[in-house]
């Protein structure tokens, strides 16, 4: 007796293991990341989202994006779909983003668009440029001579006959041979213009300019917060953009010390729109995304669990791949966009919760 009820949980327990482990999958001409395929029930808040939101946002980024063949044929149907989430439903298939060590929860930051006071001329009080991009700035896009390093590029200038890597953040601040869009009041400010990627300017006589992402100077990112939590300047659980700009401007004599171990550098270009991301659209508060573009595609949907880093309300909302960032790595990994105003700003700055990603892949890959 013994024997058999043994027997049983012996082949009980591997039927449980067998039925209920997860089984991966990869999707190699989309992402590098493990997926694990969902139903839509299994995806918390789906059916309650506002889809019509969800599919205006779509359509808004997919026209940027049909020169990816993958998304060319469902973006084309978008524009009949007369129900919302009979459209994602049947056109796409869900799959759940696998962190490397099978981790269903990653990291979920904000960004927003800020507003920054300056002027078209330097000043004493407006004295911190925003440059264009430099004409000596080259890319170089290395699937042009070898061909398994397709969506590689370096960024670089020529120094003799040779390409050396471009000038770090500190050398460009000692240059005066490039030229400015305006020139702003305030350089923290500036470095978190740099690190949003676009953003407004408000001159002295009222006028705004909206500003944009023209190129980066090839440098690594490198999280200065990171610096500051390290040295003991500010607590690890205390580290946000409000906090790390208090604490900069409360020590000029480090400031530029902190500022220059990110040498990464953005460069600008005037723009007719609002905050744009690298997808070329306009984004889309609380519905756009930065994202990994090893592991996201842009232009693609993705559905997002986090949470509100204010008000710890859930976050359950369909997304769209529109922008990427330095910062922004990993399977698991992506930038919230908050939009405009000092809410957004808070919210951007304080955000650094855990959170689900769901890839919506098109049926025809």
């Amino acid at each position: 007796m013994k024997y058999l009820i043994t027997l049983f949980l012996f082949f009980a327990v591997m039927l449980y293991t067998s039925c209920c482990k997860k089984e991966y999958v990869k999707k190699q001409a989309v992402s590098k990341a493990d997926l694990y395929k969902v139903s839509w029930d299994d995806i918390n808040g789906f059916k309650n989202d506002d889809l019509h939101t969800a599919l205006k946002v779509f359509q808004k980024d997919c026209r940027r994006a049909i020169r990816y063949e993958k998304l060319k044929s469902v973006c084309q149907r978008s524009f009949t779909a007369k129900d919302p989430e009979e459209f994602f439903t049947r056109n796409f298939t869900p799959y759940q983003l696998i962190g490397d060590q099978q981790e269903e929860e990653g990291l979920i930051t904000g960004y927003y668009e800020p507003l920054l006071k300056g002027s078209l001329v330097k000043t004493e009080k407006y004295k911190y440029p925003l440059y264009k991009k430099p004409d000596d700035l080259l890319i170089i896009d290395l699937d042009d001579v070898y061909t398994d390093l397709k969506g590689y590029r370096l960024r670089g200038k020529l120094k003799g006959d040779r390409v050396v890597p471009y000038d770090s953040r500190e050398e460009i601040e000692k240059r005066d041979d490039m030229e400015a869009i305006c020139y702003v009041d305030n350089k923290v400010d500036l470095f978190f213009l740099q690190i949003q990627g676009s953003g407004k300017v408000q001159l002295e006589e009222g006028t705004i300019l909206n500003v944009g992402y023209a190129g980066q100077n090839g440098r690594k990112y490198y999280a200065i917060g990171r610096e500051l939590v390290k040295r003991g300047y500010v607590a690890k659980e205390d580290i946000s953009l409000q906090s790390i700009k208090k604490w900069l401007e409360s020590n000029p004599s480090k400031m530029d010390e902190i500022l220059n171990l990110n040498e990464s550098y953005i460069f600008f270009t005037k723009s007719t729109r609002g905050a744009s991301g690298s997808l070329g659209s306009e984004l889309f508060a609380n519905r756009n995304l930065a994202v990994d573009r090893n592991y996201i595609p842009l232009g693609f949907p993705v559905f997002i669990n986090t949470t509100n880093p204010v008000t710890n309300e859930k976050i359950n909302a369909l997304t769209v791949a529109a922008d990427t960032g330095g910062a922004i790595r990993g399977e698991i990994r992506a930038d919230f966009f908050f939009g405009f105003g000092d809410r957004a700003k808070e919210l951007a700055g304080k955000m650094k919760q855990k959170g689900k990603l769901y890839l919506f892949i098109p049926n025809n890959i």
